[in-house]
């Protein structure tokens, strides 16, 4: 429920009542003492707001004179009713100064961002050394970076430039500080012996995904970046999709701090192109999402300068997504189709029957850097085996297989995970022999 106060001059009065009124709208006029207006108090569900907007404004009301959006708990009308049923279960997304307002409220203040950011990278790191998820969602409930991550895409369709100038440095700034508190954290933690010091981060399970750009991680940013665009846009709070956004990018981020600390130059390319990457797929997801929704045309017109001086700086920002956007996508689908020949590789040796007993668990590639031109580094494939375990020469074989479909020679590493497969009638005949009689 919303409550709409609109003033209104006397002298259109009577054409902000047809207007209301043709829409079964009910309100109030109450008279300013102090000019020839009144302010009219509308009280509507949340859904009819842009519509009863674009009813005064056709009625000749400039309502960017004076208009106030109110929250309400309810509301009892003569025609309250029948707005609800009107337009219960009808998808119409903000207005665009209620969408200019909701993703300033995110945002916060320099310091508080700036320590929750820290904060919530330390928490990560320590997660990732642990090898403890719940401690890694933890971090992620109290990143602040959803915030930024939306004011960006709201301030180009809104032609808000110091918006979006804002928006993409706190990005900037937030994801850095997130960086150096992890290196920080990991490289006292590993001075002071708490972990070894010849500790290799991609064998960590929540490290090692999150070392190098790939379908999934680009999938996550988009999906994430799309929900949130959504949820800006509906009048429903946003906190849970902060958490996804948060997710794709804080344990990142801390992954990247991790490399730092190891002094892996490789690693750190890695993890830090995929937070790129990510946090441009979030970007521009939200702004996909804002345009098919067609907030542009949503916005008023400003005065002549300052709507080409917005219209430059978003088409300057455009063009800046859209080259770095093209970029990364080149260099993803490289690794992808790399990634793709590496798995079919991995799935042809081990239907050799001299490696029956064996099957796929998990393939991990860790590349160099993002570059078209640099192959994979290091490919660690586990796999579950019964009985005597894997061979000693399924490495050189699996090497084998994928410098034949790729013409990269790499390093693999072989973990099998064993298992004994229970024979479970053997036991129960052996547990309870028969004795040959049956019945009772």
């Amino acid at each position: 429920m919303r409550v709409l106060h609109v003033v209104v001059p006397e002298d259109r009065r009577e054409l902000a009542r047809e207007a209301l009124e043709s829409r079964d709208v009910t309100f109030v006029a109450i008279p300013l003492d102090d000019r020839a207006s009144v302010l009219l108090e509308i009280p509507l569900p949340s859904d009819a707001i842009g519509d009863t907007l674009d009813a005064l404004e056709e009625a000749g009301i400039e309502t960017d004179e004076y208009t106030v959006i109110q929250s309400g708990e309810a509301a009892l009308t003569a025609t309250s009713e029948t707005l609800e049923e009107r337009y219960a279960g009808e998808y119409d997304p903000l207005t665009a100064v209620e969408l200019r307002t909701k993703a300033r409220d995110l945002s916060r203040d320099t310091e508080s961002y700036a320590a929750l950011m820290v904060l919530s990278a330390l928490i990560a790191t320590a997660g990732l050394l642990v090898g403890s998820p719940a401690i890694v969602v933890g971090s992620m409930v109290i990143a602040p970076i959803i915030g930024p991550a939306l004011t960006a895409s709201v301030g180009t369709v809104t032609g808000d430039r110091q918006m979006v100038t804002d928006s993409l440095w706190m990005q900037l700034y937030g994801l850095a500080l997130a960086v150096a508190a992890a290196a920080v954290l990991a490289a006292l933690v590993r001075a002071f012996g708490f972990v070894p010091s010849t500790l290799d981060l991609p064998t960590l399970d929540l490290v090692g995904v999150r070392l190098a750009p790939n379908a999934l991680s680009l999938v996550v940013g988009v999906a994430a970046g799309t929900a949130a665009g959504i949820g800006l846009t509906t009048k429903g709070p946003t906190s849970i999709i902060g958490v996804m956004i948060a997710a794709a990018l804080i344990p990142t981020a801390a992954a990247t701090g991790l490399a730092i600390a190891w002094a892996d130059p490789a690693l750190v390319i890695g993890s830090a192109v995929l937070l790129l990457v990510t946090m441009v797929a979030i970007n521009l997801a939200v702004l996909v999402v804002l345009v098919v929704l067609d907030y542009p045309s949503r916005e008023r017109p400003s005065p002549d300068g300052e709507r080409k001086r917005s219209r430059a700086a978003t088409i300057a920002l455009a063009a800046v997504v859209a080259a770095l956007t093209i970029v990364v996508l080149v260099a993803t689908a490289q690794q992808v189709a790399v990634d793709r020949e590496i798995s079919s590789a991995v799935d042809a040796e081990l239907s050799d029957p001299a490696h029956e007993n064996l099957s796929a668990v998990s393939i991990q590639t860790q590349y160099s850097d993002m570059s078209p031109f640099t192959g994979p580094r290091t490919v660690t494939v586990v796999v579950s085996a019964e009985g005597n375990g894997a061979p000693g020469e399924l490495a050189n074989d699996v090497a084998e297989r994928i410098e034949e479909r790729t013409g990269e020679r790499v390093a693999v590493r072989v973990e099998t995970v064993q298992y004994e497969q229970a024979a479970t009638r053997r036991r129960l005949d052996r547990r309870y022999p028969s004795n040959g009689n049956s019945g009772s």
